[in-house]
Formats: C-alpha cells, sequence, structure tokens
C-alpha cells in the first residue's frame, strides 16, 4: 500500500496544469536558492586516500555561495547544511519547498573504485539512459538507509530496486526545462573556464532532485577515486576553482532566465 501511495502522488504531480509550475510570470526574478553539500556527519559520502565527500562538497559549496551573496544582490542564499552534520533527504528538499526557491543544487563528488573515470558530470531528474547512471543515482539514494524510519518516510522506497524507479516516469516535471538549462551552464563553465574534463548533462532518477519542486540539479564534481582529480577536489584552490564556476553558471542562468520572463 505504501509503494502504491508513493507512485499515485507522483502521478497526481505529473498531472497538475505546467503553469502551476513554470517560473513564467513577468518580472520574474531568481531571488531565492538552495545549496545543498552532499553527505556530512555519519555520512562520510565516497572516501578517496586523501579526502572524504562530505568535506570536500561542504567546502565547494560554502565558497560558491559567498561567490553569489558577494557578487549578486538580491539573491538569497541558503544551505541544507554548513556544518559536517546528517540531513536527510527530507529535510534537504524541504529548505527549497517550504522557502519557494527559484533553484536547487545538490553537490556531490564521484567515484567508481577500480576504475580510472575522472571528469565533471551534472544531473537532472529523469529515467537513467545507461546502467553507469543507475548506478550513481543508486549510490546517492542509499543514503536513505542510515535513517530509522526510512521505510514510512520514504513510503517503501528501495534505492537499489529497479522496480522502485518506476515512480520518476510517472512525473513529467515542468522544471525540466530550466533544470536542463542551468545544468548545461554548470558544465560549460566547468569545460571552458575551469578546465575540467566534462562528462556532460545526464539525467537519472535522484530521489533528492524528485522531492524539490523547483529547477534543481545534482552536481558532481569530480572523482575521489582518482588520484589526480581527488587532489585537485582536496586543495582550495580546485574548490575555489569550482565554486567560481557554479557561480559564474548561476550568473548566466539567473541572467537568461530573467530576459525571457
Amino acid at each position: 500500500m505504501k509503494r502504491r501511495e508513493f507512485i499515485l502522488k507522483s502521478s497526481a504531480l505529473a498531472t497538475l496544469p505546467l503553469f502551476a509550475f513554470q517560473q513564467n510570470q513577468k518580472n520574474f526574478k531568481v531571488r531565492t536558492i538552495v545549496i545543498d553539500a552532499g553527505h556530512g556527519g555519519k555520512d562520510p559520502g565516497t572516501v578517496g586516500k586523501i579526502a572524504k565527500e562530505k568535506d570536500v562538497v561542504l567546502k565547494i559549496a560554502l565558497k560558491a555561495g559567498k561567490y553569489i551573496e558577494d557578487n549578486i544582490p538580491g539573491v538569497n542564499v541558503l544551505y541544507t547544511r554548513k556544518t559536517d552534520k546528517y540531513v536527510d533527504f527530507q529535510n534537504r528538499a524541504d529548505v527549497a519547498n517550504k522557502n519557494k526557491a527559484d533553484l536547487f543544487m545538490s553537490i556531490h563528488a564521484n567515484s567508481i573504485v577500480g576504475a580510472n573515470a575522472y571528469g565533471t558530470e551534472t544531473f537532472v531528474m529523469g529515467l537513467h539512459k545507461d546502467n553507469s547512471n543507475f548506478e550513481v543515482a543508486k549510490r546517492e539514494n542509499s543514503v536513505i538507509l542510515m535513517d530509522e524510519n526510512y521505510k514510512e518516510k520514504y513510503e517503501g522506497f528501495d534505492p537499489s530496486s529497479p522496480e522502485s524507479y518506476i515512480l520518476f516516469s510517472l512525473n513529467q516535471s515542468a522544471y525540466q526545462e530550466n533544470s536542463l538549462r542551468f545544468a548545461t551552464k554548470v558544465e560549460d563553465q566547468f569545460k571552458s573556464r575551469v578546465g575540467r574534463h566534462s562528462r556532460g548533462v545526464k539525467q537519472a532518477g535522484f530521489l533528492v532532485l524528485w522531492m524539490t519542486t523547483t529547477p534543481s540539479v545534482l552536481i558532481e564534481t569530480g572523482f575521489l577515486s582518482h588520484n589526480k582529480e581527488e587532489a585537485f577536489l582536496a586543495s582550495d584552490n580546485g574548490q575555489d576553482l569550482i565554486a567560481s564556476g557554479i557561480y559564474r553558471a548561476f550568473k548566466d542562468y539567473k541572467t537568461e532566465i530573467e530576459s525571457i520572463n
């Protein structure tokens, strides 16, 4: 019954009129954004030889937020966490939903043990088109298993079960276009200005993105399983460069969104 209720909620959301979601009001301004540093506290995320994901992404999130606060007046920057603490998916999404955020970005670092993969990739909510995307989503979604009441809180969602991801196919998100717009700008900045190898914009079933009611992306800043990339992400300079790329992408996104409304 729980699984059925969860899917029905997604189906009901999909049937709502597009104008109920679209950010196309006259004189619309991007005023509130939420920056989510993935993992934290008891959840270290991926772990490299010298760095933990939870520490790296928190530093990048705070730096990106400060760039925005210092250089783009009128934007309210909210954070899901500013310290090393565990925050569940529901509370991360609630920061965006309750504050009626205009954009949500979740910052992460990737890992594939035994592989030489490297580079950035930015995800939007959608059905995974290949197994590697599913594996990333499955790893990130498995965080819910740390919640004592995760079966009740997430209504039977099982991050390891392909069947659980059927619910995402029912959600025709009205935020998809703007999510893709921002994700593309992030990867363009990483490639052209930060000098990183971009693995592109991808789609996968990330629970935290599905739960937010605003344009949302999940940014994988690089691989802690790759020695050189881990050293870059663990360095103050590397974190500054990634944060500045996110800031410039947001600045360009805000300008573009506001010019077409």
